[in-house]
């Protein structure tokens, strides 16, 4: 299935795109997500942790993805 993957933050300049569409096995997990990202970006795993939105909403890894979905990958922010 296809999803598209939002990256913001520091992840858009680890992975130098802020969007992709990303081909994932049907009934994936985010969890699963997160792994295929690491293993086609590697940098990613120098990022401590980062939130996932799946459809504008905060998700947690258990969540199962759906053709189509929107991920997002949301780096702490920081600031003052």
């Amino acid at each position: 299935m296809t999803i598209k993957i939002l990256f913001f933050g520091i992840t858009t300049d680890l992975t130098k795109t802020s969007e992709i569409s990303f081909q994932m096995p049907k009934n994936a997990k985010v969890k699963e997500c997160k792994l295929a990202l690491i293993g086609h970006y590697p940098s990613l795993k120098n990022i401590n942790s980062y939130a996932i939105a799946v459809n504008e909403s905060y998700a947690d890894d258990d969540l199962v993805l759906q053709s189509n979905d929107v991920v997002a990958i949301i780096p702490p922010v920081s600031g003052g």
